[in-house]
């Protein structure tokens, strides 16, 4: 019999346990969702502004002028956009944090019940969540987390949130919305440039679509048809407009 010092064996136990409940979680979805919205009207707007121009017969210059303004208003107004949401939601965090450490300190009884109501949902029999409940009374501050979290379904947001939101959606927005503008820069005639922009920007959509469709956990090869039939969509839309607006 081979006989093993105990401590040695408790070791192992421990690194087994440890690797095997370590897990790995997607922790950046804020981040790829305003990378989502920023990249994705980028890429459409300015190409179906691009296409309408190119199908009313502007010049290269001309679309290309007309395009930068329209990347650089949107790239502002989407990170805007994407800053006041975010203060939004940080403010609604705050006003409902307030309302619930009220009413811990007015309705105890009240706040009580309910989180035995939440563990109730859970299947949870009384005699299992009355000493959760107690133990909650006794620790206000993880009464408070555990009645924002599970009663209202809000996560603390972070306080750099708003800007970094702001940031991500108008960069990427500046990102996407140059591909379809690039053969304006180097292709005289815009009849000749929009096919290009055309071939360009949709190979574009369908990388962009990919790539979402792997990150969110959708389909990959659906969400990139997805992405460049609604792109095609909306270039072949405006290119029809200014051509039967302006022969």
């Amino acid at each position: 019999m081979i006989w093993v010092h105990p401590a040695k064996i408790e070791s192992q136990g421990s690194r087994r346990s440890s690797t095997c409940t370590r897990e790995k979680h997607f922790t950046a979805g804020d981040i790829v969702r305003d990378i989502i919205i920023g990249v994705s009207d980028g890429l459409t707007v300015p190409f179906a502004l691009a296409a309408g121009l190119s199908g009313a017969n502007a010049t290269s210059s001309i679309v290309l002028t007309a395009g930068i303004a329209e990347v650089a208003a949107g790239a502002i107004s989407m990170g805007l956009g994407g800053y006041l949401a975010a203060k939004s939601e940080a403010d609604h965090y705050t006003r409902e944090l307030k309302r619930e450490q009220e009413e811990i300190v007015t309705v105890p009884d009240t706040e009580a019940a309910e989180v035995a109501e939440i563990l109730a949902q859970y299947g949870i029999e009384e005699h299992e969540y009355a000493p959760v409940v107690n133990a909650l009374r006794k620790k206000p501050q993880a009464w408070l987390d555990f009645m924002m979290k599970f009663e209202l379904g809000l996560e603390k947001p972070d306080p750099r949130r708003a800007l970094q939101s702001a940031l991500t959606i108008a960069i990427a927005y500046i990102l996407g919305g140059l591909v379809p503008l690039i053969p304006y820069m180097f292709i005289p005639r815009a009849s000749d440039a929009v096919l290009a922009s055309v071939v360009v920007t949709l190979v574009a959509l369908l990388i962009f679509g990919y790539a979402k469709g792997y990150f969110t956990g959708n389909k990959p090869l659906m969400s990139a048809l997805q992405t460049a039939f609604i792109g095609a969509v909306a270039s072949a839309a405006a290119f029809g407009m200014a051509k039967a607006v302006h022969p």
